[in-house]
């Protein structure tokens, strides 16, 4: 065969070679089909709070940190590695969640989302946040006495920030409240903030700082069971509801041919099966750590009956 026939012609691309950007064509489809669906919607609200976020956290550990660390005996770290993974995450998936599209989905198209939304906003953010907190600021922000540290002590103890975070997931399950978000950004920025600030001293007792305001190991897995409970209520009434639930929800545009029906079960779904199967996981979590410390201090106390025989 020719030498020549084997080297493509200047005037078309061997198939072979053709094959990776034919194979990439239905991908390129999908994120156009997407960009056209969701129109880009910028949100400087989001990116403000979020800025406000990092500064603080680095003021914390280039200001703060070294002052109140200085002359520790001994000698601790501002940040250990684990606090900073926290808190990248924590950021990130605050603002991932908050901004576009994931927000401008959950307000205008699609509740399923918003109930990720929310998720995210209360079972992932807040106990990353508390968990990348270090116990010394928390001790020197709560060292005053003051009328603002015992409030906040308060409603950080279990039954008070357990039934005021479901009443707040029960109230934004409301339908004037859920049609209003939808009409209203501000509201709905309102709503978040609301969700977000009562998930916070939801998760003190399990993950928050000072360590004195977490309940024990058992304490904290009876007390995440309670917390899956509540959102079953709602999940159910998504779910087997007939028609549309919210007015609001039944006049935006479906997105990729989601009828308002499925979305609604979707929501449920995402409630009840993601939201308490993720607290199932951590109640799992907690048992098996705890059944493992339980297990080495029992074979330390049976050494101990052993050695003084």
């Amino acid at each position: 065969m020719p030498l020549d026939s084997e080297m493509p012609s200047d005037d078309a691309m061997p198939y072979s070679a053709m094959m990776p950007y034919v194979a990439a064509i239905p991908y390129f489809n999908v994120i156009i089909c997407f960009m056209s669906t969701v129109q880009l919607e910028l949100h400087p609200e989001v990116w403000a709070a979020v800025g406000a976020l990092i500064a603080s956290g680095f003021y914390v550990s280039r200001v703060m940190g070294p002052l109140a660390m200085q002359g520790a005996n001994p000698p601790a770290k501002i940040l250990t590695k684990k606090q900073k993974v926290c808190f990248t995450f924590g950021v990130l998936i605050l603002w991932l969640s908050a901004d576009w599209p994931i927000h401008d989905i959950a307000e205008k198209h699609l509740y399923f989302v918003h109930m990720a939304q929310h998720l995210l906003i209360s079972f992932v953010v807040p106990p990353l946040l508390l968990l990348a907190t270090p116990e010394w600021l928390a001790r020197l922000v709560l060292a005053d006495a003051t009328r603002i540290t015992s409030t906040l002590r308060v409603l950080c103890k279990p039954v008070v920030a357990g039934v005021i975070f479901n009443a707040i997931q029960v109230l934004t399950h409301w339908q004037v409240v859920v049609n209003m978000s939808v009409d209203n950004g501000l509201f709905h920025y309102f709503i978040h903030l609301l969700v977000f600030i009562t998930a916070l001293a939801m998760w003190v007792p399990v993950v928050g700082v000072p360590r004195e305001w977490q309940l024990p190991e058992p304490g904290k897995m009876v007390y995440l069971f309670m917390m899956s409970i509540v959102p079953t209520v709602p999940a159910a009434w998504l779910t087997f509801a007939e028609g549309a639930v919210y007015s609001a929800y039944d006049n935006v545009t479906q997105l990729w041919g989601i009828s308002v029906t499925s979305d609604q079960q979707a929501a449920g779904v995402v409630m009840k099966v993601i939201g308490g199967g993720y607290l199932w996981v951590l109640i799992a979590v907690l048992f098996f750590r705890w059944s493992a410390k339980q297990h080495k201090i029992n074979e330390a106390s049976r050494r101990n009956r052993y050695s003084h025989r």
